[in-house]
């Protein structure tokens, strides 16, 4: 017996009862991926208020790692949550976050010392890495790529490519902010040996405080740079004296088979930008890099009165313990494999997918509706994902045209929960296309 149970239409009666009181109350932007209402998640199984049960293959948009309501999490939290919740680091400090500073400090790349700023946001940690960089080299412009999703604050929000829904008109953004292009096979507008040429075609490189980049591309479809590329950004940084930024909101904390995506390649950002994953669902997020440029800000400079909440760092603690207990890198590994081997097989059968890409279990499958022309599919995409909805699996979309399916699952689930999910994405498609 698997772990997916549907009894019900979907959504069923008591999910359309909570949906009446959301369509009157809450604010109508805020969409929601599944059409109905969780009552309860354990490791890679949600179920519903009606008592469907669903494989949650989006990990909470990719912030579940270690699965729903682990037992160690939960009673870390409980235990926390009695002593006390709230101070604020810069008013009373406290153990945890010095603790889960030190962890991610020790597990972090490059052979010199290094400190942690926490914040609540995946947003907040990439701004505040722009803010570091910055404030230590004193320099304005910031560089960034095509398809990137950096977060939706001001500065963030300039850097996301996206422009809808995410920009909109809510303009004018901010400064300084270049943007080059990705390499694509498909475009051809960026080639290995060409990032020193196209960054001075764009800004002046000794203005440049920093170069973002995320080591796989998440909302932007999970593309992952060519071999040499990020090398070649490293040498090209260290030349002119601009830090290297890792944006590892969601490609971090092992769903690659690395706890940082950036160690599968030979590069040594000076800071990285961490969230999601890192405390198991909890508001949280870092930056962590190179001691010299936080000894370089003024304090107070940097900051947040909930960023580093001690719940959520007592949780973070226990997030890492799970990875290195349940070997969880390993199994990112395998798992990759399998969705690998499972993708190919479905690209064999379903011409509509062009592509499959990824490290790890970080892994996308593309949408095109035409493999010479790379014309993109959203509609098959989104018609997929409400197929597997309906039978059983959350299945997470992205890509700058909504034509890519990307699994961010939690990597406590067992093989056989992994098999029967890609089992349903696999007649989802077939059923999609005829």
């Amino acid at each position: 017996m698997g772990s997916i149970l549907i009894k019900t239409e979907i959504p069923g009666p008591k999910s359309r009862e909570i949906a009446k009181k959301r369509e009157r109350f809450v604010a109508s932007p805020m969409g929601s991926l599944a059409p109905f209402y969780i009552k309860e998640g354990h490791g890679a199984v949600v179920e519903d208020v009606d008592g469907n049960r669903f494989l949650d293959f989006t990990g909470g948009w990719g912030c579940l790692v270690v699965g729903h309501t682990p037992e160690p999490v939960v009673n870390a939290i409980k235990d926390q949550a009695e002593k006390f919740i709230h101070t604020d680091f810069t008013a009373v400090p406290y153990e945890p976050f010095a603790e889960l500073a030190k962890m991610i400090s020790e597990r972090a790349p490059g052979d010199f010392e290094k400190q942690v700023a926490f914040f609540n946001s995946g947003a907040e940690a990439v701004e505040n890495a722009v803010k570091i960089a910055k404030g230590f080299t004193k320099r304005k412009a910031i560089v960034v790529f095509e398809y990137a999703f950096h977060g939706r604050t001001l500065l963030t929000m300039t850097m996301t490519h996206r422009p809808m829904p995410y920009k909109y008109v809510y303009g004018p953004f901010a400064s300084e902010v270049y943007r080059l292009p990705f390499p694509n096979p498909h475009t051809n507008k960026m080639k290995i040996g060409d990032f020193e040429r196209v960054l001075k075609d764009n800004v002046y490189p000794e203005d440049v405080a920093a170069v973002i980049i995320e080591p796989i591309q998440g909302e932007g479809g999970f593309n992952v740079p060519p071999e040499g590329f990020l090398e070649e950004i490293r040498e090209v940084t260290k030349k002119y004296g601009i830090l290297f930024v890792a944006d590892e909101v969601q490609s971090g904390y092992g769903r690659t088979g690395k706890l940082f995506a950036i160690q599968n390649w030979n590069v040594v950002p000076d800071l990285i930008s961490l969230g999601k994953s890192i405390a198991a669902g909890l508001p949280l997020s870092a930056v962590v890099g190179k001691k010299e440029y936080f000894d370089a800000l003024p304090g107070s400079s940097i900051g947040s009165t909930f960023g580093g909440n001690p719940v959520a760092c007592r949780a973070g603690i226990e997030v890492l313990k799970i990875i290195d207990k349940e070997k969880l890198l390993d199994r990112a590994i395998k798992y990759g494999e399998i969705i690998d081997k499972r993708f190919k097989e479905m690209q064999k059968k379903h011409s509509v997918i062009g592509e499959t890409r990824g490290i790890g279990a970080m892994r996308a499958i593309e949408f095109v509706k035409d493999r010479k022309t790379w014309e993109p599919d959203s509609a098959t995409a989104k018609a997929v994902i409400q197929e597997a909805m309906k039978n059983g699996v959350i299945l997470a979309g992205a890509g700058i045209h909504g034509n890519v399916i990307r699994l961010l699952i939690p990597l406590v689930m067992s093989e056989a929960e992994l098999n029967e999910g890609l089992d349903v994405l696999d007649r989802a498609i077939a059923t999609v296309t005829g």
